[in-house]
């Protein structure tokens, strides 16, 4: 290699590219550009690295550099724009973009009304709303009155709308705002929510505040489902949404119009119980399976963190049994069913119904029925569905539903399967029904149905590797943890983790070509997706259980000695023989097994010779994850701890896992920490004030103490945690919450009952009587909550506890088996 030569080190570099090694890869051209330093080729190649890399200040010097040498080019100017914007000075990148409109002649097609003036024009309008000027608003001001110049070469005119309300509905022009949302209803957007929501704002007069909140609900929120509304809100809302000029008579077949009227109506008024009776009766003659998860979007109460000021969805059984829009909507389906049976028709008697009514009104009484976990009386009635149709798949799902809930897992797998059986067609049912057999524990049946869509050559475990089939190996991770096969299960975890970082490298091709084709607003999305990436449920739920997993055997490293070679020197020559042989058919079943799937992965369709052979994948030199138990498990827990605590910090979890792993490094500040930023998130939470109590435990019986600054830190604030009690004073008050509050959730309940143990607060029957006084009508009682309670009265000798609460498990459970 020629040392001196700028072509070499370009080359160098693309070398550790291709094997992204960008940090080495930006070395490689760094050395390269100081023998020559005006190659252009050599400074974009390292500007992709950096915005890969996300080394904004590099990237912004760069791309001036690259600008300075080729300013005639529109893509350096824009590259350049964006690099000032990523690095926080919208102002700046302004100015840039209006410095090459001033480079532009008269009647330029940049003045012209086309796709790439469009999102051009748009992408400098959302710099201008990110200006601050002086009230804040300066730039939100300047935007709205630039989106009226750029009026004439929008093509997006929906974009151009929804901008013009949301800049509109913030400077508190709400008049405006309703007029751009009517508008906005004129071009087909009645389905849209958002919209909605924001025409709502404007008719309300929201703040600013809550007018972004709303704009940035998903789905099907809106105002109505976000905050309580006065008798004079709702009055307002329900003339702008039901009067004879309203929205419901401006478009009479718009769902959702429909949907949002009965949201805003008070749930104990007879305009609601009319309204839902109108809108059940029709959903029910068309047979909609989803009407029940429809409805459940009604269950709003209030959330007690916000003191009233925020509604929430109602979803545990507990809060489900309770509220009156429940209790209204069992009543309406009970006098469905019984009008249906007798007369074939509903109680109102406008018309025979069609024979299907009586079928659905059942399968959404039983779907109410799952909601409030009476499942014995949901099967019934599912049953009934079943023996009236045995050929509708959704009869089956619910079926499943309800079983896997009351505690039957086996039978669920079995039961949807028969399901899945009715269509072969259908991928969704195939996927739930593989699901199930996972949690049921039935491995290659689950491998089986999977199969069937997947390419018929070639093995189906690595289509479903090569697809990022996410959910799939989160499910089998679980199966193979459970079954104690930890190097396996790391091994699924982990590949959940590389389609994480594919998607990652992945944007690599998206910073020329979107800066190329001008579609910067696009753009600016994609990064602040990826900056959002390790945050995402998937790829969280995967790093938690490779860290569990890791913390597990640190502290029970016993648990890989079933992988271990036996010790054959403690072993008579008769015991050593046969323990050999043992392992021998053992390794050649295992060899044997994947020969054989292989070769029937690659002999499909009989062996046919016009089967088309599938391209061959590299051998997977580790299947059992050994080189993954071999590596250093707090390490590799405090990796992805911190990756979690730094990208889901609004996650509980997240902060719960980093003190577990914080306090086993002997990072006692770093633990304190965790568990102030657990408090601001949910301070009831179980998983919290069974490591307040843990962290207190340790500080009483640790051998050695942290720096003395450290020490200051930790003696001023952890009292904070406890309400500067002692610990017996936290876990007694502890205890009078959980009984005065007879619906505290199992979980919590269970954490009291071993604080009161481990403190030494009360004795053991004290303990049980934390769990057993609720009767299980608490919150959050399922069939996990119940088998970690068990094992907790288990570990304590309460055999007449354990009696007792087994009797009520099986009460509230009643398909539950081996508990």
């Amino acid at each position: 290699m020629d040392m001196r030569s700028h072509v070499c080190w370009h080359v160098y570099g693309l070398l550790h590219r291709s094997s992204q090694n960008y940090a080495e890869a930006i070395k490689a051209y760094k050395q390269a550009l100081r023998i020559d330093e005006e190659n252009l080729q050599i400074l974009r190649d390292m500007s992709l690295l950096q915005i890969q890399m996300r080394d904004l200040n590099g990237f912004k010097e760069t791309r001036l550099r690259i600008l300075t040498l080729r300013p005639n080019s529109k893509v350096h100017w824009l590259s350049y724009a964006l690099s000032v914007h990523v690095n926080g000075d919208p102002d700046a990148a302004v100015g840039i973009l209006d410095s090459y409109f001033g480079t532009l002649e008269e009647g330029c097609v940049e003045f012209e009304k086309n796709f790439e003036s469009s999102e051009l024009a748009l992408y400098k309008n959302q710099l201008l709303s990110e200006t601050k000027g002086e009230d804040g608003l300066g730039g939100v001001r300047k935007a709205l009155e630039h989106l009226d110049e750029i009026e004439k070469v929008i093509v997006d005119q929906t974009g151009w709308l929804k901008a013009k309300l949301s800049y509109q509905l913030q400077l508190g022009n709400f008049d405006d705002a309703k007029d751009t949302a009517m508008k906005l209803f004129e071009r087909g957007l009645t389905e849209e929510h958002r919209v909605h929501g924001a025409y709502m704002c404007a008719l309300l007069k929201c703040d600013r505040e809550t007018c972004l909140e709303v704009e940035k609900m998903k789905g099907t929120g809106t105002l109505a489902t976000l905050r309580p509304f006065s008798e004079e809100e709702r009055s307002i809302l329900l003339d702008a949404y039901g009067s004879k000029d309203g929205l419901s008579k401006l478009y009479p077949r718009s769902n959702g119009i429909k949907r949002i009227c009965i949201t805003i109506l008070p749930t104990n008024s007879d305009e609601f119980k009319s309204a839902i009776d109108k809108y059940c009766q029709k959903q029910i003659t068309k047979g909609v399976p989803s009407l029940g998860a429809d409805l459940s979007s009604l269950y709003l109460m209030e959330d007690s963190r916000s003191n009233g000021s925020r509604l929430m969805l109602a979803t545990d059984p507990l809060d489900v049994n309770v509220h009156p829009v429940h209790a209204l909507l069992v009543d309406l389906i009970e006098a469905y069913i019984t009008s249906l049976s007798s007369n074939n028709s509903f109680p109102s008697g406008e018309g025979e119904s069609p024979p299907s009514a009586l079928l659905w009104a059942w399968y959404l009484r039983s779907i109410l029925h799952e909601q409030v976990a009476e499942y014995a009386q949901g099967i019934t009635l599912i049953n009934k569905c079943i023996e009236h149709t045995p050929t509708a798949v959704d009869f089956y799902e619910l079926k499943a539903r309800l079983l896997e809930a009351g505690g039957d897992i086996q039978q669920a797998a079995d039961v949807i399967d028969a399901g899945r059986d009715l269509d072969h067609q259908d991928r969704y049912i195939n996927n739930q029904t593989t699901k199930t057999f996972l949690r049921a524990g039935r491995e290659e049946d689950a491998k089986k149905r999977i199969a069937l869509f997947t390419r018929e050559q070639g093995s189906p475990e690595q289509y479903l590797y090569d697809m990022q089939c996410a959910w799939y190996e989160l499910e089998l991770a679980d199966l193979l943890r459970r079954k104690g096969e930890f190097g396996k299960s790391l091994r699924k975890y982990m590949a959940v983790v590389k389609h994480y970082e594919d998607y990652h490298e992945d944007q690599f091709d998206f910073h020329s070509y979107c800066i190329r084709k001008v579609t910067m607003r696009a753009y600016c999305d994609l990064l602040r997706f990826e900056d959002d990436l390790w945050g995402l449920p998937h790829y969280g739920r995967a790093a938690e259980e490779i860290a569990k997993i890791h913390l597990h055997i640190h502290d029970n490293p016993s648990a890989l000695e079933s992988d271990a070679e036996p010790d054959y020197s403690k072993m008579t020559p008769a015991e050593r023989k046969k323990a050999k042989n043992m392992a021998r058919k053992k390794k050649n079943a295992a060899a044997k097994g994947g020969s054989k799937s292989d070769t029937k992965s690659n002999n499909t369709n009989g062996g046919s010779g016009n089967v088309k052979k599938s391209k061959p994948h590299a051998i997977d030199e580790d299947p059992s994850g050994k080189e993954l138990l071999a590596l250093n498990h707090l390490d590799e827990a405090k990796k992805y701890a911190a990756i979690l605590a730094r990208h889901a910090p609004k996650s509980i979890s997240s902060w719960a896992l980093q003190y577990d792993v914080s306090v086993r490094r002997g990072k006692m500040l770093m633990g304190l920490q965790a568990l102030f930023k657990m408090k601001s998130i949910d301070s009831n939470s179980p998983q919290l004030f069974s490591r307040v109590v843990d962290f207190s435990q340790r500080l009483g019986s640790r051998s050695s103490k942290c720096h003395d600054t450290s020490e200051e830190i930790i003696s001023a604030e952890f009292p904070k945690l406890m309400g500067g009690k002692t610990l017996s004073e936290f876990v007694k008050s502890a205890i009078d919450r959980v009984k005065s509050d007879a619906a505290s959730d199992l979980p919590m309940r269970t954490a009291v009952a071993k604080a009161i143990v481990f403190s030494g607060v009360g004795s053991a029957p004290d303990s049980l009587s934390v769990i057993l006084d609720s009767k299980l009508n608490c919150r959050s009682a399922n069939v996990d909550s119940c088998r970690e309670a068990l094992k907790f009265i288990e570990s304590v000798g309460g055999q007449n506890g354990k009696g007792q609460f087994q009797a009520l498990v099986v009460t509230k459970f009643p398909f539950l088996k081996d508990f």
